[in-house]
C-alpha cells in the first residue's frame, strides 16, 4: 500500500485509534454483564466483604440484598470459606412483571482464611441485607502467650 503523504498516514492511525477506543467501549460493556471490572474491583454481581480478626475468631460482613438464608450457602473446611447464592426474582401468583432491573443473580466467592476455622462453632445470620459470620479460630491456631523463665 502506498501513501501519497503525511495526511494520509496520519488518518490511518486516527482511524485505527477510533478503532480501538470503540472496541474497548464493546470489550467493558461485555465484562460488565459477566461481572468483570478491568480495574480488579468487586462489581454487583459479588457481595461486598469485610474480613475482621477480633483475636478469638474471624468475623465477616457481606452485602447480600434481596438473598434470604435459603438463598444462601456457606461451606467451610480448615481455612477455606466459600460462599455462594443465588437471588431469583419471581413475579407473584396472579401478577404480570412489566418491568425488571432487579434480575436473577448468582455468586460464588471464596476465601483463603489466615487460619484454621473451628467449622462446628461457627455461626452465620442474615438481616438488613447483610450476612454476618462469626468463624471461631481452631485452639491450634491461636496465638498462646509464653511465659519466658
Amino acid at each position: 500500500m502506498m501513501f501519497g503523504n503525511w495526511k494520509d498516514i496520519d488518518r490511518m492511525f486516527g482511524t485505527l485509534d477510533l478503532l480501538n477506543s470503540r472496541m474497548d467501549r464493546v470489550m467493558n460493556e461485555f465484562n460488565k454483564t459477566l461481572g468483570y471490572d478491568p480495574n480488579w474491583t468487586v462489581t454487583d454481581s459479588v457481595p461486598r466483604t469485610n474480613l475482621y480478626d477480633k483475636g478469638e475468631h474471624f468475623e465477616i460482613l457481606a452485602e447480600v440484598p434481596g438473598f434470604s438464608k435459603e438463598d444462601l450457602n456457606v461451606k467451610i473446611q480448615g481455612n477455606y470459606l466459600e460462599v455462594s447464592g443465588t437471588r431469583k426474582i419471581d413475579a407473584p401468583e396472579g401478577y404480570c412483571c412489566l418491568r425488571t432491573e432487579r434480575g436473577t443473580t448468582t455468586f460464588l466467592r471464596s476465601f483463603t482464611l489466615p487460619s484454621d476455622v473451628d467449622s462446628a462453632r461457627v455461626e452465620a445470620m442474615v438481616e438488613n441485607g447483610f450476612l454476618t459470620m462469626r468463624l471461631p479460630k481452631t485452639e491450634a491456631s491461636k496465638p498462646k502467650q509464653i511465659t519466658i523463665s
